[in-house]
């Protein structure tokens, strides 16, 4: 297949190098001293086994590509419009798009904003760029699908390509339980500056994660969503499945990057507002994280 991976960060370069390893022509979309890193050297692939490093293509926009058969599209959740406008002259009618997005409704956006059919996806991975060009992978690596005419054929694709993926029926069930494990732990992780695995050992924390775990449940309920039973003990196990990770927020006001936190605790917070459920601990998450971005001078998120 023609794969192109729009936004290529930590998630889609492994996503993307994987598909390469399988034999796919792959062409990672992304910055340009991670394009001029992979075109020199190749993509580099670090996991728990060891290092590789990965030759596929690399383009700073989707102007450069040839049509995808397949679109992985990975960008932060605030860019999703102007880039999803930058990609559609690539298109082609059968193209297939997956949207690899944190937050609970980029692919209704994106495909309001194209005019293609977009395929919802929940992402478990951990994953971090380690450097230019450099994928550096933590921990699992599955991908749930939402169901389509071509789902079935793309996750029989990823899933030869050690993509292990599932369709699943009710995508929105998936897409909420992420985010509440998201919600739980990214801006904890960003404010601490700190991995998963040292957050639950302060006294305090576990309560603050629960509080939230159940805001964002009376949330996705008022919503018409009713989340998993498991949801709570799946969220509290995640520390010590992935204790060295730090979250996509960390990482990001690490880098002097806008977050995401508008699309996962704020998120929660301004549905909660709209529907009448308090989401305090949510709303003071993303205060806290707005706070950090305010005072190291970095945009609006």
């Amino acid at each position: 297949m023609q794969v192109a991976v729009m936004g290529a960060g930590a998630v889609g370069c492994y996503f993307g190098g994987l598909l390469a390893l399988d034999g796919h022509d792959v062409t990672l979309i992304g910055r340009p001293n991670h394009v001029a890193a992979i075109e020199a050297n190749g993509l580099q692939l670090e996991t728990k086994t060891g290092t590789q490093m990965i030759p596929l293509k690399a383009a700073t926009e989707p102007a450069a590509i040839a049509p995808p058969d397949l679109v992985l599209f990975c960008v932060k959740s605030a860019d999703t419009e102007a880039a999803g406008r930058a990609l559609q002259p690539r298109l082609k009618p059968d193209s297939v798009i997956l949207s690899l997005q944190n937050g609970v409704d980029n692919a209704a956006r994106l495909q309001a904003a194209i005019g293609h059919p977009v395929i919802a996806s929940v992402v478990y991975v951990g994953t971090e760029m380690a450097g230019p060009g450099h994928v550096k992978h933590h921990g699992r690596g599955e991908l749930l699908i939402g169901a389509s005419a071509q789902s079935d054929a793309i996750a029989a694709a990823l899933t030869a390509a050690k993509i292990p993926t599932t369709v699943a029926p009710d995508i929105d069930q998936a897409l909420w339980s992420k985010l509440i494990l998201n919600c739980a732990y990214n801006a904890l992780s960003a404010v601490a500056d700190l991995p998963y695995g040292a957050l639950l050992a302060i006294d305090g924390t576990e309560q603050v994660v629960r509080n939230v775990i159940d805001e964002c449940i009376a949330v996705a309920r008022a919503c018409g969503v009713r989340v998993p039973d498991d949801v709570l003990a799946k969220t509290l196990a995640l520390p010590g499945a992935m204790p060295s990770q730090k979250s996509s927020t960390a990482q990001d006001l690490a880098r002097g990057k806008p977050s995401e936190i508008d699309f996962l605790n704020g998120t929660v917070a301004r549905l909660g507002a709209a529907h009448g459920v308090p989401t305090p601990t949510n709303l003071a998450l993303t205060v806290m994280v707005k706070l950090i971005e305010s005072r190291r001078g970095i945009g609006a998120s």
